[in-house]
């Protein structure tokens, strides 16, 4: 099997008149880490999107493995939707606010995809998501409710399940954005864990220091379309592209 885990090929989506991907290409070997980043409205959440199809490109070519859907022939009705939800099936995602069922346990949280949406049995499940918690740092979290945890252990149990659907990309959208600053940190750690355990990660984070620290390769967007790209030395330490330096030295300058 191939090393490349994602390859993306002509990816491109409108809202109305509003072109947000103009050609997006790019392939993420399997094991990598890939940043995006860019400034607000430059396409990177909706790239992250596209590869989960929770928002639909008018065209180009999306592969995760060996689940290909070419959406610029993508059928009508259940036949496009079936392919869609294989491709969506690849994934697990990561979303700013946590997204936790409200009504359920951090452990009902957890093995609810798995056991539902994959069939699988229950036992084998929680005991899997037992083991997922205590990854995470929440093992003693299991009967909480979301409303008993931070906003960092909240994120962490959505990283969590994101993992129990043993997913072959985890996909994270600004993971931190919603979180107070002194929680940030908690929650960048477990994502450098699992980089570091081999997982292949796609990050939009606007955390640039982070991003240094996990990326193997950075997709610097703009304007909908990928201005630069490289590894992080390459990226922040040397980019070439006046658009990616007036970026970075907006980004640094706040930080």
């Amino acid at each position: 099997m191939t090393d490349i885990r994602i390859e993306v090929s002509g990816l491109h989506k409108s809202f109305g008149s509003l072109d947000v991907l103009r050609g997006i290409d790019f392939t993420v070997p399997r094991g990598t880490s890939t940043v995006l980043l860019g400034p607000s409205g430059s396409g990177k959440t909706t790239v992250l999107r596209s590869l989960n199809v929770l928002d639909t490109p008018d065209r180009g070519v999306v592969r995760i493995d060996d689940v290909s859907v070419d959406f610029s022939a993508l059928p009508a009705g259940k036949a496009g939707r079936a392919a869609a939800q294989r491709l969506r099936a690849q994934s697990g995602m990561v979303f700013q606010s946590h997204n936790l069922f409200p009504h359920r346990t951090v452990l009902e949280n957890l093995t609810e995809g798995p056991v539902v949406a994959q069939g699988r049995p229950i036992e084998e499940v929680v005991a899997e998501a037992r083991v997922l918690l205590d990854q995470v740092g929440l093992a003693d979290k299991a009967s909480s409710y979301p409303y008993q945890l931070s906003g960092g252990q909240q994120q962490r149990v959505g990283i969590a399940r994101a993992l129990a659907l043993k997913p072959r990309v985890v996909l994270f959208d600004e993971p931190t954005s919603a979180l107070d600053p002194e929680l940030v940190g908690e929650v960048l750690s477990v994502i450098k864990d699992l980089a570091s355990e081999g997982w292949t990660t796609v990050i939009v984070t606007h955390e640039i220091r982070f991003a240094e620290s996990v990326a193997d390769q950075m997709l610097f967007l703009d304007g909908g379309v990928i201005v630069e790209r490289g590894t992080p030395g390459q990226v922040i330490g040397e980019p070439r592209e006046e658009r990616t330096q007036r970026f970075l030295r907006r980004v640094l300058d706040h930080g």
